[in-house]
């Protein structure tokens, strides 16, 4: 006999259920005008919240009333720490923990949002490359690589999963680095505005559970699949998290660190440590550049000059106790990274470890894709903007080069890097929608300087537009 879903009302049809339904009224009646939470996955009914909803919300992410942060609490540009009740009964107000929470910047909202690629992008991210590293998850979710705050899959059970995060939440996974084996999620009751719970029931293959498996090149099924061919495999990217650092060695030792492209090999459910039911995934590693634990990966790290990416304000614990007077003793990774400095140099003496990272960092050169070159020479309309870019290719590297181009064809009418582009007579770049609607409201300058545009007609700009889907893949999807 097969086991209900919702081991609270066994699946029975119009029993009110609080956990498989509306979590309020525990009604079962219209699907489509619940909306579910993306921090403990309850479901609500748009009236039964206070206030209630008129219509589902646009935003990616929607938080239900327990799990909204508490906006009395946030800290506003200008404003000082806030003194919390909440907060000053945990552990670390009373000086019971010496955890560095960064003043709050873990959980802060986002301020920027990934705009190169849309949200549902599959495969790398233009600009990020392989041992990039942010403090806090949020940075994460700005760059784009993977959206979510909180949740370690993000992706949806039509489309499938574009990114996970490893952090170690689960004693029994097993990291090997190329290759790991990843528990899904869901089974744990998080009401109450819990961040984590043991679990108590089992998990299905639903929402990011499926969309996880649906990147497996295997049929979708309720017993598990394994990929006859595993590399055909939709490609999920994984950032792997320091809280891993406890049963991985691959992990980072600080903040999060992007890894490359995995593909699902197998996907299976069985019993966990709990005692439940857990879906299982092994995913594998398929990604060109080399792994930052490797000795290329890291000589690689080391020529591009990656450093921990820290939030704008935010003061690193290093610089604090140097403004105090305190020595803080030099980290293994430091004395290591010491030590082969002074076998490279034969003890000569040398500029500090930081001078000589930004030296080598300014002389990489930054190899522009052959296709993305070969439309950029052929688009002479653009030349003068191309070679600024390539300037910053040669002197800055590769997301300095992905941040220009970005900046130097906005749309300035949408924001948005130029879709399907028109170049027009006074050398200025808009999307052909956006020149389109200016027209039809019989505007017939130029948005930018204002130069009459004679000609009602205009072309669309192939060459750089072929070249900018190049330098970011699936930029124009849902445009």
């Amino acid at each position: 006999m097969e086991k209900p879903n919702c081991t609270h009302c066994k699946d029975i049809i119009g029993r009110k259920c609080q956990y498989c339904s509306c979590h309020v009224c525990g009604g079962q009646d219209s699907p489509d005008q619940q909306i579910m939470c993306d921090e403990c996955d309850m479901a609500y009914h748009l009236w039964c919240l206070k206030p209630p909803l008129q219509s589902v919300p646009e935003e990616d992410d929607w938080f239900c009333p327990d799990c909204r942060n508490d906006r009395s609490e946030v800290v506003h540009a200008g404003e000082s720490l806030k003194a919390s009740k909440k907060k000053a009964k945990m552990a670390s107000a009373q000086g019971q923990c010496k955890r560095d929470w960064g003043k709050g910047m873990a959980c802060v909202g986002r301020t920027k949002v990934c705009t190169i690629v849309p949200s549902d992008h599959v495969g790398p991210i233009p600009g990020i490359e392989v041992g990039m590293m942010w403090k806090y998850r949020v940075q994460v979710s700005e760059a784009g690589v993977h959206r979510p705050h909180v949740a370690g899959i993000h992706g949806t059970e039509k489309k499938g999963a574009y990114s996970i995060v490893l952090s170690g939440g689960y004693e029994d996974d097993k990291d090997d680095g190329d290759e790991f084996i990843y528990t899904g999620s869901g089974g744990r009751d998080l009401s109450g505005n819990k961040r984590t719970a043991e679990q108590s029931c089992d998990q299905t293959l639903t929402r990011m559970n499926k969309a996880l498996a649906l990147n497996c090149a295997a049929a979708i099924s309720t017993k598990g699949a394994t990929a006859e061919n595993w590399k055909k495999g939709r490609p999920v990217r994984v950032v792997r998290n320091c809280k891993g650092r406890k049963h991985s060695s691959y992990a980072p030792e600080e903040g999060n660190r992007y890894d490359g492209l995995y593909k699902v090999v197998k996907y299976w459910p069985e019993k966990g440590e709990s005692g439940f039911l857990v879906w299982r995934y092994q995913l594998r590693r398929d990604d060109p550049t080399p792994a930052p634990w490797t000795k290329e990966g890291k000589k690689l790290i080391k020529e591009k000059g990656f450093e921990m990416v820290y939030p704008d304000g935010y003061v690193p614990p290093e610089e604090t106790e140097k403004k105090k007077g305190k020595k803080r003793p030099p980290s293994e990774n430091a004395k290591d990274e010491q030590q082969l400095c002074a076998e490279e140099n034969d003890g000569e003496q040398q500029p500090s470890t930081n001078k000589k990272k930004k030296k080598k960092a300014e002389g990489v050169e930054y190899k522009i894709p052959e296709k993305a070159e070969k439309n950029m020479d052929q688009d002479k309309s653009n030349q003068a903007l191309w070679k600024e870019c390539r300037d910053v290719a040669s002197k800055e590297g590769g997301p300095a080069f992905i941040k220009k181009v970005e900046e130097t064809f906005l749309c300035i009418c949408c924001q948005e890097v130029v879709w399907q582009p028109v170049t027009t007579s006074c050398g200025h770049n808009f999307c052909h929608s956006c020149l389109q609607r200016s027209f039809q409201a019989e505007v017939f300058t130029c948005p930018t300087c204002r130069f009459q545009l004679t000609s009602k007609t205009f072309s669309v700009n192939s060459k750089l537009g072929n070249a900018l889907e190049v330098l970011f893949p699936g930029y124009g999807s849902g445009r």
